[in-house]
C-alpha cells in the first residue's frame, strides 16, 4: 500500500492532468492549502471531475455526503487520508 507523500504526489499529478492546469506544475501544489475557491481556485465541476478521476484512477468510491466530501476534498493531504483510508477497506 502506498504512503501518505507518494499519495499527495500522484493527487497532485491527477489534479494538474485532469482539470488541465497547463499553468500548474504539480510539484508547486501545497499539500497543506485549499484545493478550491481560494488555493488553486477550483470550483464545484473541478470538484466532480476530480472526484470521478479520483475514483478511476484509484478504484475507490467518493461519499454520497456532501459535507463529508467537502471534508475529503479540503486540501491534497486531507484527500490523500480519505484516498488511504479506502484503500484498506475490503468492500471497496
Amino acid at each position: 500500500m502506498s504512503d501518505q507523500k507518494s499519495i499527495e504526489d500522484e493527487l497532485k499529478k491527477l489534479i494538474v492532468e485532469s482539470l488541465d492546469l497547463e499553468d500548474v506544475a504539480p510539484e508547486t501544489i501545497d499539500s497543506q492549502a485549499a484545493i478550491f475557491i481560494e488555493g488553486l481556485g477550483l470550483d464545484s465541476i473541478d470538484a466532480l471531475e476530480l472526484g470521478m478521476a479520483v475514483s478511476r484512477h484509484w478504484g475507490i468510491h467518493m461519499s454520497q455526503n456532501p459535507q463529508e466530501n467537502r471534508g475529503h476534498f479540503r486540501s491534497v493531504s486531507a484527500l490523500a487520508t480519505y484516498v488511504l483510508s479506502q484503500l484498506g477497506r475490503s468492500d471497496v
